[in-house]
């Protein structure tokens, strides 16, 4: 994940971090907000079936 300069990013949580990251990503592609939504939707769901075939992680 890229070193941000901002404090407070710094030291959010790593989900907040991540989609800072994400978002940034995202906005670079210069794509229609559905389309990135649809996008998500389809990541959402992979990772879901992912969870449910391997143990949950712990905190």
């Amino acid at each position: 994940m890229t070193k941000t300069k901002h404090p407070a990013l710094a030291e959010a949580p790593l989900e907040v971090q991540l989609a800072v990251e994400l978002i940034l990503l995202l906005e670079q592609q210069d794509l229609p907000a559905h389309t990135v939504l649809a996008a998500l939707d389809i990541v959402q769901r992979d990772f879901r079936t992912t969870l449910t075939k391997t143990p949950a992680e712990t905190d």
